[in-house]
């Protein structure tokens, strides 16, 4: 039996922003092979389609769907056609972030609460929608996904997406508490050092050269490597399934030994 057979999963950033393999598609596919039914929702519709043309080819079930997690009515019409087409969520795993450089001087009021919305605001809004069905279910399981940026400085000069990570981590721990007694889990993950293509696209700026970037990120992980998109599908995966039945209000770090590190 596959640890999530007859699931239901919502994944919200289940589109990757460049090639390869990012965290949301990634988890997206694993929960597809674990025998979950998957709803893959992106910004961007073809990203989304790709996720469910790879999880259609292994022989599993998905569909995308096109949403900005910034608008709580996009969201609100997301989740109702979600249940419409399904009857159920049993899996809310929220994947959508964004990292923009800059301490408060350099950005703008307007940026840093797009950052927030990107962050945090759009996990609040699919939340919000998701979680009364879960009540009516009397289960569900919660995964935001959340950086270790959200508990230690990690050179980057992003003040806003430390923030909103920080948030991520006391926002997941505020519903686990809150709704356990309800059936309902909820943790966080923290990606560490990560090699997927969002570093590419908002990172490898802060370096001479994407070569560079590489090099340094993987020397700077204890292991000697950054991790994959692969690492962090499979803990989610893991927190959905009942073999973490009693796994509630975590905030995990899937970092190689990073937030462990003295210096």
């Amino acid at each position: 039996m596959k640890s999530l057979q007859d699931r239901m999963a919502l994944v919200f950033g289940a589109g990757s922003v460049g090639p390869g393999w990012g965290n949301g598609k990634a988890s997206a596919v694993t929960y597809a092979r674990k025998g979950a039914q998957v709803v893959c929702v992106d910004v961007n519709l073809a990203a989304a389609q790709e996720t469910t043309g790879l999880i259609s080819a292994e022989g599993n079930h998905a569909l995308a769907l096109q949403c900005d997690v910034t608008s709580l009515s996009a969201v609100e019409a997301c989740v109702a056609e979600v249940l419409q087409v399904y009857g159920r969520i049993d899996i809310l795993h929220n994947n959508v972030g964004h990292a923009k450089m800059g301490g408060p001087p350099d950005l703008t009021a307007e940026e840093w609460q797009r950052e927030m919305d990107l962050n945090v605001t759009g996990m609040f809004y699919a939340c919000k929608q998701v979680i009364p069905h879960m009540l009516k279910q009397g289960k569900g399981v919660i995964t935001n996904i959340s950086s270790v940026a959200a508990i230690r400085y990690t050179g980057y000069p992003y003040s806003v997406y430390y923030a909103a990570k920080g948030a991520v981590n006391q926002f997941t721990v505020g519903i686990a508490l809150q709704y356990a007694r309800d059936g309902i889990r909820a943790n966080a993950i923290m990606p560490g050092l990560m090699d997927t293509p969002l570093i590419y696209q908002q990172i490898s700026s802060n370096y001479a050269s994407q070569e560079d970037m590489v090099k340094e990120r993987h020397e700077a992980a204890p292991m000697g490597r950054m991790g994959t998109g692969w690492d962090i599908a499979h803990a989610a995966a893991f927190l959905a399934s009942d073999e973490a039945s009693y796994i509630t209000g975590v905030c995990l770090p899937v970092d190689g030994g990073l937030t462990m590190r003295a210096h």
